[in-house]
């Protein structure tokens, strides 16, 4: 048990000091680019957020997977990795400047030249891919030290970016600011290529058979992305920019807020694929285990966000005056999600991506309808009881799949 807890605290404390400098850096640029322009970059990482989930095509997956199982795999691995992302990166970066474009058109807030689009979408897309890469190929190797080096020196770089950019050097705008975010995230990935430069180089090809797991993989999360941010955009239609960025600011903090549960499963998933390799019910019992200490870390992180939100408006700035109501009726979804994890998680690890795809993707496209009728008549009202409608329904059809598989297998 002392081995598996302090593992989990590290891990945990890894995630905790990202979201804790994630939430510093929205502070800082909330009240430096003030309402109208931080409610317009709110709507733009809506976009990033689910395209950064198709850069790649899922192959994140088998690097983890299957460096877990045989690292002597690793090289041929990371080169499938870096190809996938260099060819999606581009046509996602190119298609996405002319998309924004359009739909920004349509909405009343001020306008964004094509070239802050594309910086963003680079950076924070394709750049930030690159340095995801990082954390996994640690995690695969069972450098959990490595890796969560790398996600707090991330965390730790977009602060210190935002604070030198906006509080030293006066960026008050979006267009400054995509400038030095690109720079930023550009600096840290060369410092992440320089880490695992010693684990070998690259050999770069295209491992066909992995495609096809790779891309049910990297479903699972744009559909979860468009899920998640759909909410954004259709309330960007109806609501002032203020507004908008309120709701955006309470969703970081709730999504950040899973930190707790995402820390767990980045130490089970590994074992987790070691264990199912002859059997997925050979990793059912650590899977139930994982539901009662994932449970618990849900309601724990419920309360604690029911109780600071008062305080949140201190951070952000007084014109944010939605925000703790906002994060309060959000944060229940924290408990949902430690159900259903544990129980997708195992479907990954044993290779059974065609189920958790058929589960997570059905549950968020039906979902993602779902909050945008909500949103459009309700909201947010109508937006916050679609949302419960849906976790819940991951976490029934998750357990009882798993279950049913189990006894098959």
């Amino acid at each position: 048990m002392r081995p598996a807890l302090v593992s989990y605290l590290m891990s945990s404390g890894a995630l905790a000091s990202a979201a804790l400098s994630q939430l510093v850096t929205f502070a800082i640029l909330a009240r430096a680019l003030g309402p109208s322009e931080f409610g317009l970059f709110v709507q733009i990482s809506a976009v990033t957020t689910i395209a950064v989930q198709l850069c790649g095509l899922g192959a994140s997956d088998c690097l983890l997977r299957r460096v877990a199982r045989e690292p002597g795999g690793y090289a041929a691995l990371l080169g499938h990795n870096l190809c996938l992302i260099g060819l999606t990166g581009v046509v996602l970066v190119v298609a996405g400047t002319a998309a924004l474009s359009g739909w920004l058109r349509l909405s009343a807030g001020p306008t964004v030249d094509a070239l802050t689009l594309a910086l963003l979408l680079f950076g924070n897309v394709v750049v930030v891919r690159v340095i995801l890469l990082v954390e996994t190929a640690f995690l695969g190797l069972g450098r959990f030290h490595q890796a969560n080096r790398a996600v707090v020196g991330f965390a730790l770089a977009r602060t210190a970016t935002a604070a030198l950019a906006c509080l030293a050097f006066g960026v008050s705008t979006l267009s400054e600011w995509a400038l030095w975010q690109c720079a930023a995230h550009l600096l840290y990935a060369a410092i992440g290529a320089a880490w695992i430069r010693p684990l070998g180089r690259p050999r770069f090809v295209i491992l066909r058979e992995e495609l096809k797991p790779g891309i049910l993989f990297s479903s699972q999360f744009v559909m979860r992305a468009v899920r998640t941010n759909v909410d954004l955009l259709v309330i960007g239609l109806l609501a002032p920019l203020a507004t908008v960025g309120s709701y955006g600011v309470a969703r970081r903090i709730v999504d950040s807020s899973y930190l707790a549960i995402d820390a767990l499963n980045r130490l089970l998933y590994p074992r987790l694929a070691r264990e199912s390799r002859e059997g997925l019910h050979l990793a059912l019992p650590m899977a139930k285990r994982a539901l009662v200490a994932a449970l618990a870390l849900g309601l724990a992180t419920y309360v604690a966000l029911v109780l600071l939100a008062p305080e949140l408006m201190d951070l952000f700035g007084r014109q944010y005056q939605e925000l703790p109501l906002f994060v309060r009726c959000l944060s229940g979804t924290v408990v949902l999600v430690g159900i259903w994890a544990p129980a997708v998680d195992l479907l990954g690890a044993s290779g059974r991506q065609d189920v958790r795809a058929w589960i997570l993707n059905g549950a968020n496209l039906m979902g993602s309808v779902l909050i945008a009728v909500a949103t459009w008549l309700a909201a947010p009202l109508g937006t916050f009881i679609a949302l419960y409608l849906i976790e819940g329904a991951i976490a029934v059809a998750a357990w009882l799949v798993l279950l049913r598989l189990a006894q098959r297998s």
